[in-house]
């Protein structure tokens, strides 16, 4: 196999770049086949109460946060546009779990706020939720799950030098 060179990647040993490549496809393939598998075993709770999961998200954002515009829910919820988010919100409305108001410091901003039958929602859902993932992450330990959490934001983050 010819010589490869990863950037960023500092090898005490030579022959581990070669090592490095192969191992990372590995990894990548077990980190997105673990998470979609865990994700999908999760997402059953949100099927059973009629959610998507942008919809639920945007819901905790909104049981978390309080009334909110549309771009911050997609900010906080990641990788959604706010065009997708009016979609969501339609959705939401539509089953009456939300509801536009205008803004309370200026009238031409759309806040989204959470109804009572909204809030009632999810906040007996959520406990239940937070649970089933805990139940889908017990085949580790507690300080595996630490150690998960802190891999994912360093992965998150990026690879040196990028930021």
């Amino acid at each position: 196999m010819a010589e490869m060179e990863v950037p960023g990647y500092q090898a005490e040993d030579p022959s581990d770049s070669e090592d490095i490549v192969g191992q990372a496809c590995r990894a990548y393939v077990e980190l997105t086949r673990a998470g979609s598998d865990v994700q999908a075993r999760v997402n059953e709770d949100l099927v059973a109460v009629g959610l998507t999961f942008s919809q639920f998200a945007a819901l905790e954002v909104l049981y978390n946060r309080g009334p909110s515009c549309q771009r911050d829910i997609a900010q906080r919820i990641l990788a959604h546009s706010s065009g997708n988010m009016t979609l969501v919100i339609d959705h939401l409305e539509q089953r009456g779990l939300v509801e536009r108001i205008p803004g309370r410091v200026d009238r031409r901003m759309i806040e989204v706020r959470l109804t009572l039958t909204g809030e009632a929602l999810i906040s007996n859902f959520l406990p239940r939720h937070m649970n089933h993932i805990a139940e889908e992450l017990c085949a580790l330990t507690l300080d595996e799950i630490q150690t998960l959490s802190e891999l994912c934001r360093k992965l998150r983050r990026g690879r040196p030098g990028d930021m």
